[in-house]
């Protein structure tokens, strides 16, 4: 067990440094791609920390991602503030505003709340195409990044990276807090945990806030990186869908299973898109029904398992008993 666990930590500190000096290898296309899988996966670890810990599924949780980019935007472009100034105002403020509408929406629970943040996400959306400031429909431009296409794409690789490794710390220290029995106490059992001495407002209030946070902090990452948004791109619900399978996919409630999760569907889309164009939905549907049945608590149980397929095998027979 102590031999496995190093490698682990040999693989991990491996992984790590590979991803570091990856664009002195590849350039153009494979930079953008492994831009992408770091975005989704810190979104897929942002709503992890809301629905993997604490059980409330937030399926409207990109309209703090659209909050973000069009705080970003409009700080650059209106009020020529700074990048990295409006890229704090975009987190702290979408944490505030978690707070806010938090103490009333988290007092709902299951179909309801994740109905309430999926209202939220159109009720924003609509505000913006209709808000002059924001550039309503038409969407807003934002400055050219200093040194051009080639500079921004090796700028937001690392960008995207860092917020990827520090949203993995982040979740590292909730799952090993009280925080982290708390959060998971209220998933189990919210009354049961009150009865315990846990007031599930504020635990679920911090948990929201945090999430809201690193998604802010992404959006306004990427609305930087694409120089231009509109409210049709960036309060979409279908890429919350997509944050919640790979949670689901890589194990919920885990620190490093929303990142695997990411990591599998973005490389598994993008290989079925080039090749299989009229069929990609088909093949990816089949690809994502296989790994629930052979892995149904997510790639890190693999992990854990020490990738061994007599353990892998014991635990599929153990599922279907």
């Amino acid at each position: 067990m102590g031999n496995w666990r190093k490698r682990k930590n040999y693989l991990f500190v491996g992984i790590f440094l590979l991803f570091l000096f990856v664009p002195l290898f590849l350039r153009g296309y494979w930079i953008r791609l492994l831009t992408n899988m770091f975005m989704f996966a810190v979104l897929a670890e942002s709503v992890n920390i809301i629905a993997g810990y604490c059980g409330y599924l937030a399926l409207g949780n990109m309209f703090f991602f659209g909050l973000g980019a069009y705080t970003v935007a409009v700080l650059m472009t209106k009020f020529s503030f700074p990048f990295y100034c409006s890229l704090l105002i975009a987190g702290f403020g979408a944490s505030f505003f978690a707070m806010v509408v938090g103490l009333p929406i988290l007092r709902l629970k299951g179909q309801y709340f994740l109905m309430a943040t999926v209202g939220l996400l159109e009720l924003l959306r609509e505000i913006t195409t209709n808000l002059s400031l924001t550039g309503g429909g038409q969407g807003i431009t934002l400055p050219i990044f200093p040194g051009g296409a080639s500079a921004a794409n090796y700028f937001f690789y690392y960008y995207m990276f860092f917020l990827m490794i520090l949203s993995i710390l982040c979740t590292f220290y909730i799952s090993k807090s009280h925080f982290g029995f708390a959060f998971r106490a209220i998933k189990f059992d919210e009354d049961a945990a009150s009865v315990i001495g846990i007031n599930p407002t504020p635990y679920k209030t911090l948990a929201w806030s945090i999430s809201a946070f690193f998604t802010a902090l992404t959006g306004g990452g990427y609305a930087y990186w694409m120089t231009y948004i509109d409210p049709g791109e960036v309060y979409q619900i279908m890429p919350s869908v997509k944050m919640y399978l790979m949670m689901v996919l890589g194990g919920a409630g885990t620190v490093l299973g929303p990142i695997a999760g990411a990591f599998f569907i973005e490389l598994i889309s993008e290989l079925v898109w080039g090749k299989f164009l009229e069929l990609h939905l088909l093949i990816l549907g089949l690809v994502l029904v296989l790994v629930v049945i052979f892995t149904p608590k997510g790639f890190i149980d693999l992990i854990h398992k020490g990738l061994s397929p007599s353990k892998l095998l014991l635990g599929i027979k153990a599922n279907k008993v």
